[in-house]
């Protein structure tokens, strides 16, 4: 059915059904209700696409993240596909699988305008160097790091975040207050500064507390279970052994409880475990986890509408705000921890 057959049926121009289904604000009540009428007799759909077309836009925003299925993305994700639909925008998911591949199809799409923007989700950049490059030396496509940059080339870009110094510098004085003084650190990957931040919030507690870091007590989980049962082996092997150890995520505290079940030690009346994240296993993990709570699908929202609003706004440039967006950490307390053995 065409636009002209909804005017014709309406008594108005085609001109004025146009401006009904683009900015329905701009056409009188009693013209909108003719133009509603008219349209829902003869059931006439408006081409979304060539509407985008004609608008410069495509209503479709690119999810980058590092790997589907992390339990704790899946929740900020919830976060972004409901402002996604109030907003009218469309979802494609680009997983990385953690390397830092050259993703030439992705970069292509994304500079030639068929994406309005791009949320990063503690992802590594998805674009090769050279166009890394130009996104800093040109106006580059609006784009939003959902949680923390991963890498510094993307500190110049706006986020929304907790502040992962502060909380876990709160989580190892948890851990201080019981009275543990030896305290392992499992740290996720070396090159991401998410992991520098949370090990120097742990470090930050242990020297404001004038404990001292062993060498050994801060070990790499790479972010998994099993780089966690690993790490997990070296702390239990350490002539002093710690009393407590804080895990950068709750993935790898699951793998961390699991070895020292294992090793014939308990939970925590040997050894206290906390995580990070608070994702949706903490709680029914045996024992239930302590860990620090991101409002994951907060952090999804407030992520997508400050991309909506870059969008609305236009292309980066030297005058957008690119300032962090800090939400509120929290420590959910739960029986994974307990006082220091004596």
């Amino acid at each position: 059915m065409s636009i002209k057959k909804v005017a014709r049926i309406a008594g108005v121009s085609t001109a004025t059904v146009s401006r009904y289904l683009n900015s329905p604000e701009q056409v009188k009540e009693n013209t909108r209700s003719k133009v509603q009428s008219a349209i829902d007799e003869v059931g006439y759909a408006p081409n979304a696409l060539a509407r985008n077309f004609r608008r410069g836009k495509t209503s479709l925003v690119v999810v980058v993240l590092p790997q589907v299925g992390d339990p704790f993305l899946d929740n900020v994700m919830r976060g972004i596909w409901r402002v996604a639909d109030e907003q009218g925008y469309s979802i494609l998911i680009r997983d990385t699988q953690s390397n830092s591949h050259d993703f030439d199809e992705f970069t292509e799409m994304v500079f030639s305008k068929q994406a309005d923007g791009i949320l990063l989700l503690a992802s590594i950049s998805p674009f090769s160097e050279p166009e890394a490059k130009r996104s800093r030396e040109k106006a580059h496509p609006p784009l939003v790091l959902g949680l923390e940059s991963v890498t510094t080339e993307l500190n110049h870009f706006p986020s929304v975040r907790v502040d992962n110094v502060a909380a876990a510098a709160d989580g190892t004085q948890y851990l201080i207050q019981l009275g543990h003084e030896r305290i392992g650190f499992i740290a996720g990957k070396p090159d991401s500064l998410l992991t520098h931040d949370r090990e120097k919030g742990y470090r930050k507690a242990m020297r404001k507390a004038k404990l001292k870091v062993e060498n050994g007590w801060v070990v790499e989980g790479e972010q998994t279970i099993d780089g966690a049962r690993r790490a997990t082996r070296r702390l239990l092997a350490h002539k002093q052994r710690p009393t407590a150890i804080f895990c950068a995520n709750d993935e790898m505290a699951l793998g961390t409880v699991h070895e020292i079940k294992n090793a014939g030690l308990r939970v925590p009346e040997d050894i206290s475990v906390v995580g990070f994240d608070d994702i949706r296993y903490a709680e029914v993990m045996d024992p239930p986890l302590t860990t620090i709570a991101q409002p994951a699908e907060e952090i999804g929202e407030r992520t997508m509408r400050r991309l909506v609003q870059a969008i609305d706004g236009g292309a980066l440039d030297k005058d957008t705000d690119t300032s962090p967006e800090i939400v509120p950490h929290k420590l959910i307390v739960r029986k994974s921890t307990g006082n220091a053995p004596r």
